[in-house]
């Protein structure tokens, strides 16, 4: 089956990617949601030059869905059209378990005539952390809710004795809920680990981020 992936660069995102091509489907594109006014991706906050590098090493064309908050839902259906055009036949998201979530897959999936698929759906978000850091993916904390997480966590790259440190705040172990957004790097998706650098730590009030740049960019 050929599908376009919702991708959002994170952990989850990226390990739906990793089972389908696994199960021997074939990736037409990434559908990366675009915030137009901030110039990063949403939620995850990706710089337009690591959108480019992980088009590189994934080899995996990335369509940028450019939107503002009142756009988003129409631009995302516009986008999974211009992705059943190239030849999709289903949509693949990387949600777990919040049902308001898969109600609005669905609803996109089906206004642009694809199929929906959630190949984490309801899976123990424990064992969904494990798979992502035994199967190899590199994830850096690249934001957090400061209500669960404060800024140490920042620029931290998943590992079982951070989950632990995560895990011990009463945070969500996944980040299901908001609590973190993660930015995979490296894993058995990309043909090579792209080269990060992190940068300054921003409190924006309830949230705290990171910015990471390509170093390749920077070196240049």
């Amino acid at each position: 089956m050929k599908f376009a992936m919702l991708y959002s660069c994170g952990k989850d995102s990226a390990l739906a990617l990793h089972r389908m091509i696994a199960q021997g489907h074939t990736p037409v594109c990434l559908i990366i949601t675009y915030n137009s006014a901030a110039d990063r991706s949403w939620f995850h906050g990706v710089t337009n030059d690591l959108l480019d590098a992980v088009e590189e090493h994934m080899r995996i064309p990335i369509i940028r869905c450019i939107c503002t908050g009142d756009t988003y839902a129409s631009e995302v259906e516009r986008c999974l059209i211009a992705a059943r055009q190239s030849g999709a036949e289903a949509a693949v998201f990387g949600d777990i378990d919040i049902k308001a979530h898969l109600t609005w897959n669905q609803e996109r999936c089906n206004r642009a005539g694809l199929l929906c698929i959630t190949p984490l759906w309801h899976a123990s978000r424990k064992k969904l952390v494990d798979e992502v850091i035994d199967a190899g993916f590199k994830a850096v904390i690249k934001c957090v809710d400061l209500a669960y997480l404060d800024e140490s966590f920042l620029g931290e790259t998943l590992d079982r004795e951070l989950v632990r440190r995560i895990t011990a705040t009463g945070a969500d172990i996944c980040g299901e809920n908001g609590e973190y957004h993660t930015f995979v790097y490296a894993g058995p998706t990309y043909r090579n680990p792209l080269s990060i650098c992190l940068g300054e730590k921003i409190n924006l009030g309830t949230h705290a981020v990171i910015d990471i740049r390509n170093r390749m960019i920077i070196s240049s």
